[in-house]
């Protein structure tokens, strides 16, 4: 019976590999699985006429395929566990006794002698020591260390403020993640300890879109933490106990057409002309997901009823048209200059009569408007009169702003018009503006400068991450930088007075063969300093198992794909990197007295078909609000069906890393190091430590004692790095995933390290509402 067994598991495979290579070979593709299918079918055969040769047909499948693998991958562990783990496995299966004692002569058979192991178990043998070789070197590593002398040992911050706070989101105007401090050290870090935890009481609902997430970063300013829940809550902590002072709830409701329902975090102001201890002397500024923005005082939580209309400013003023949850603010407005300067998020392919992507100044006291820059109409930044309405689906900016003072000036990472995937009927100046960095005067709204990183794009390639400023040294001279993470992988390093580039930006030729009514641009930009992804091939395509992987290769043929900037297509594109990005609005850290940078570069593909509109099945009543599945960009000629390229069981079909964590020189433009980030332990049934290099989103902190905190990947851990080197030198485990960014503080001679855990929608990890604080002992 057991030898029946197996025959059958062999031929079942054969007919599978053999089916599912031939008509990957009629593609285009390897032959490989066609002849793997060939090889399962004739052990097959053997094993039900009880010949010995049985062994010695699979042991000679076992070294060819070691062979292909070594030869298609090299001494990739991964990807050769990938193509050998289950032949492995089914060699073990022929190594029974049970089987072998019926395989051979009659005579043999009948005296009960098995045939001999050696034809499987050398093969197998010589597959287990090269394993055991791959496993001992990772081709995909680069190892080396930043410098870590200080360049400028009075640094600009961009914001006056003692060392132990945090008062923006990225701590300054400037964005850097950087923070002062340096009692925590990569000497002492290992022995961090929780201080306290907090549980905000804001957990994902039943009536939930699948992204709702926990992104805040939490503000400190004195004894007190401020942040906000995906709901929308507002609260007040105290900082050394993790107890709460305040809470205010906006009642922002559910609503099944929003895509989004996060917080990334709230803005602290203190009037510098108010009497201390005034009521609403210090505010708290709430963005929330049903397109409001609200003051209270951070005092005590109550509403500031002087700001706008009794303490609320309604964001939906000036639209054309106004459906219900598909415009609202994720990310915290910046104040500069008496201004509180705000964008907002548009839903993605939802439909072509949305809301205006308009970025608006308001008087920080009063609410009432000061300037429009609307990208659809950029030269008409006055108030609009009344009746006049701003450009529909102009694009807009939805991540954080950076500020500089001194400058003047505003930077807005710039996103699309919807429908994202279409570019016919675009304007010239949405054209212009789409994908860029845009810098805007403080005072009037008037832009100064726009540097594109997509043209005409037609990927959701939006700039995802807040503008990172610092100074760099350039041949003696301090030249005033902007660095630009962008989802195509390309770090754009530009001088933020003009726009230039500080380190070279090239065009290189793009695919083109659009859909006839609309078009792609020839070339597309790309900085020196990059980590876009090579171009994928078939080689590439990763499974648990052949089975998944044949699957994957399948796939791979039948989407179109020319590399990177693939144009969206009917039979559908792959897009690499995809619409998740190498990065997000999780941005990079920087220091500033070094002139180094930390991020944490992302590798997923995704897939992007366009649906002829009468193809479009009707709404369902049931239907939330997302980014992947089916967009229905009503009113426009296509939908988009857009997601991860996933095989059948669900995981990645290009093969890992699919996360990474890198280091660079500023001063030089020079990637040091970039390593695999995070294991699978938590998107497998069982707790696998495997460190594969898991996908993440959320972003670094770094300390001055060079000490980088990221929390961000889908396994569940905080973890402390080391700047110089980027290898990890402490993990924390987290109760739900951690995707947000870390911040650091000072109260009463203790530096704490805060990581909010509440999970992530859009990449399955745990939900909750956590707030940890650690320190040493």
């Amino acid at each position: 019976m057991v030898l029946i067994l197996t025959a059958i598991v062999f031929a079942a495979m054969g007919l599978v590999l053999g089916g599912g290579g031939a008509y990957l070979l009629s593609l285009g593709g390897s032959p490989f699985f066609v002849v793997a299918g060939v090889f399962f079918l004739l052990t097959a055969l053997l094993l039900v006429m009880r010949k010995a040769s049985a062994l010695a047909v699979y042991g000679l499948f076992i070294l060819g395929c070691l062979g292909w693998a070594i030869w298609d991958v090299g001494f990739d562990w991964w990807q050769l566990a990938s193509r050998g783990g289950l032949v492995i496995v089914l060699g073990f299966l022929l190594l029974l006794p049970a089987v072998r004692r019926k395989l051979g002569p009659l005579h043999r058979r009948e005296s009960g002698i098995a045939a001999s192991v050696w034809p499987v178990a050398l093969p197998v043998l010589v597959s287990l020591c090269v394993a055991g070789y791959s496993m001992t070197h990772d081709p995909y590593d680069k190892s080396g260390t930043l410098p870590m002398e200080v360049t400028d040992a009075n640094p600009a911050y961009g914001g006056t403020m003692q060392d132990g706070e945090w008062h923006q989101y990225g701590r300054t105007p400037f964005g850097q993640r950087y923070s002062p401090l340096t009692q925590i050290t990569p000497d002492n870090v290992a022995t961090l300890k929780t201080a306290w935890t907090f549980e905000t009481g804001d957990v994902k609902q039943p009536g939930d879109v699948g992204e709702t997430t926990y992104q805040v970063t939490p503000l400190k300013v004195g004894d007190t933490l401020y942040l906000c829940t995906p709901h929308n809550w507002a609260i007040a902590i105290d900082a050394a106990t993790g107890k709460q002072k305040w809470k205010y709830d906006p009642n922002v409701g559910l609503n099944p057409d929003r895509q989004h329902q996060t917080c990334r975090g709230v803005t602290y102001y203190a009037d510098p002309q108010a009497t201390a201890g005034a009521p609403c002397a210090t505010r708290v500024y709430l963005p929330t997901s049903d397109a409001r923005l609200i003051a209270l005082d951070a005092a005590d939580g109550k509403v500031c009823e002087s700001f706008a209309d009794k303490g609320t400013l309604h964001l939906e003023q000036g639209m054309k048209y106004n459906p219900a949850g598909y415009y609202y603010s994720t990310s915290p407005p910046v104040i500069a200059a008496g201004k509180i300067i705000i964008g907002g998020a548009v839903n993605d392919n939802y439909s072509t009569m949305e809301q205006s992507g308009v970025i608006r100044a308001f008087d920080v006291h009063t609410g009432a408007l000061i300037w429009n820059w609307d990208s659809g109409n950029p030269d008409q930044t006055t108030p609009l009169p009344a009746g006049q309405t701003y450009t529909v689906n102009s694009p807009n900016s939805w991540s954080v702003f950076s500020v500089d003072e001194q400058l003047g000036l505003v930077y807005l990472p710039m996103g699309n018009q919807v429908p994202d995937q279409l570019g016919m009927n675009r304007s010239a100046n949405v054209e212009k503006y789409s994908s860029s960095v845009v810098a805007l005067d403080i005072n009037t709204g008037k832009d100064r400068w726009v540097q594109q990183f997509v043209h005409h794009d037609l990927w959701d390639m939006d700039v995802p991450a807040q503008p990172v400023l610092l100074d760099l040294k350039r041949d003696g001279a301090i030249i005033p930088a902007l660095v630009a993470p962008t989802k195509q992988g390309d770090i754009y390093v530009l001088d933020r007075r003009t726009g230039q580039p500080i380190i070279p930006v090239k065009e290189l030729p793009a695919p083109g063969g659009t859909i006839p009514e609309d078009h792609a641009s020839p070339t597309q930009p790309i900085s020196e300093l990059t980590f876009r992804p090579e171009k994928l091939q078939e080689r590439n395509m990763w499974g648990i198992t052949l089975l998944d992987q044949l699957a994957c290769r399948i796939q791979f043929h039948e989407l179109r794909y020319d590399g990177q900037y693939t144009p969206p297509s009917l039979q559908g594109s792959i897009i690499y990197p995809g619409n998740f990005g190498t990065f997000n609005w999780g941005s990079v850290a920087v220091d500033p007295e070094r002139g180094l940078m930390f991020g944490m570069p992302t590798y997923l593909a995704f897939t992007s078909q366009l649906v002829p509109r009468d193809q479009v099945p009707p709404k369902k009543q049931d239907d939330k609000g997302s980014e992947q599945g089916l967009n229905r960009n009503d009113g426009a000629p296509y939908a988009v069906k857009m997601g991860p390229f996933l095989s059948p069981i669900g995981i990645p079909c290009q093969a890992p890393p699919w996360g990474t964590v890198a280091g660079v020189d500023l001063n030089t433009g020079k990637i040091a190091y970039q390593h695999r980030n995070g294991t699978v332990r938590d998107m497998t049934p069982l707790p696998l430590p495997f460190a594969v290099g898991v996908p993440g989103i959320g972003g670094p902190m770094i300390t001055k004692s060079g000490v980088v905190f990221l929390g961000a990947a889908v396994d569940n851990y905080v973890r402390a790095y080391d700047l110089a080197t980027g290898k990890v030198l402490w993990k924390g485990r987290l109760p739900a995933g951690g995707q947000a960014t870390p911040m650091s503080y000072d109260l009463n001679g203790k530096q704490y390290v805060v990581q909010v855990a509440g999970g992530h929608g859009s990449i399955g990890t745990k939900p909750g509402d956590y707030v940890i604080a650690y320190t040493l002992p």
